[in-house]
């Protein structure tokens, strides 16, 4: 599952009213354009093509896009204020995997997802596949890492983060990792979702293993160790989100920075403290793309638009995640002050592993882990 962004005000409506919306009117040309086939703005008439066409269209459906997760609501809220169009959120705290399957359980009708928001093992598992419609947005040359994740634009980075363990002040100060096999935290550590499907999961056994010495070619060491959680009594099979933590449920969650970010702003809103340990530098890349069943094939592609352009990365980045254009923005001046605020004005890049290294994770995690803690 897909966990925390919560942050206040809407830095695409601010965007919105600094930027001229051009006056839209269809043309016979969009009438007979094909927009599932459309695999750059250029081809749809531009962006003044596109939003004609997504009018029409008037709806767009997205899937496991919490709104505390990397400031989706403010993406989402802004996108629907700018285009006018109705955006269906369906199954907000659901995994990668679970969009893709969700694609293909409703394919060919309109239920089906527009786009999809994954991790890379998943992404790159369904390339060439005929599971995505190719398409290269206007920003694609300067958004870092997109010419060798797939050249080819089926799939496109679009922001990334950190793994860390978040946890409530009250439990005291993390500094090593024994300090979670004390008796204090007992029934009180998640994970964020099943590393069989989720990148977040999969990131957090790799941060483990890593802090412990652990390769991304071996994770049996991070295994180990949240074996050690569980027969404590300290592990729990809950996945965490915006309500765990707030009801003290999970009151230590492993998960991606940019949310646990979020979380220690809320937290101080009401007077509480939410810390992070971060024992080793993991991470990776989450990935847009479109479904090549997609039932609203233009807005499907403005979104794309919208989120990987400058307006979304301002966006991502107030959310505490570094959008893929950040580099970009950096170089040109053109980082708004409230996002370098948010995630600084450099980027520390942390470790991730390979599609192939991952693949042979959870090849081994299929019984090891189930093994280890039990499921969820």
């Amino acid at each position: 599952m897909k966990f925390s962004k919560l942050t206040s005000g809407s830095v695409a409506a601010a965007l919105v009213v600094a930027l001229a919306i051009p006056v839209i009117q269809s043309s016979p040309a969009n009438a007979a354009r094909d927009f599932s086939k459309v695999t750059s703005a250029g081809q749809a008439g531009g962006l003044a093509g596109l939003e004609a066409e997504c009018r029409k269209e008037g709806q767009l459906n997205v899937i496991a896009l919490p709104l505390y997760w990397a400031n989706y609501g403010d993406m989402i809220d802004g996108f629907k204020k700018r285009y006018g169009v109705k955006i269906d959120e369906a199954n907000p705290e659901g995994s990668s995997q679970e969009e893709i399957d969700a694609a293909v359980t409703n394919k060919g009708t309109k239920r089906s997802p527009d786009v999809f928001d994954l991790g890379l093992a998943v992404a790159v598992k369904y390339l060439n596949t005929g599971t995505y419609a190719p398409y290269k947005v206007r920003t694609w040359n300067n958004l870092t890492g997109a010419k060798t994740v797939d050249p080819t634009g089926q799939i496109t980075p679009n922001y990334t983060g950190t793994m860390t363990i978040g946890y409530s002040g009250t439990l005291g100060t993390i500094t090593k990792l024994d300090d979670l096999l004390d008796p204090k935290f007992k029934g009180k550590i998640a994970l964020n979702g099943d590393p069989l499907g989720s990148s977040a999961a999969m990131n957090g056994i790799y941060m483990i293993n890593k802090a412990l010495g652990g390769t991304f070619d071996d994770v049996s060491k991070g295994v180990a160790f949240f074996k050690k959680l569980k027969d404590a009594g300290n592990f729990i099979n809950v996945n965490p989100t915006q309500a765990t933590i707030a009801s003290g449920q999970t009151p230590v969650v492993i998960d991606n920075g940019y949310l646990q970010a979020g979380v220690v702003k809320e937290f101080a809103k009401i007077g509480k403290v939410w810390k992070m340990f971060t024992p080793a530098s993991v991470g990776s890349t989450y990935n847009s793309a479109i479904s090549a069943w997609a039932p609203h094939p233009a807005c499907a592609r403005l979104w794309m638009e919208y989120t990987l352009g400058e307006i979304g990365a301002d966006v991502w980045a107030q959310g505490g995640a570094t959008p893929t254009l950040w580099v970009h923005l950096l170089k040109t001046n053109r980082a708004t002050a409230a996002a370098k605020a948010s995630i600084g004005k450099s980027k520390i890049v942390a470790e991730a592993a390979t599609p192939a290294q991952t693949a042979a994770a959870r090849a081994y995690l299929k019984t090891a882990w189930p093994a280890a803690v039990g499921t969820n």
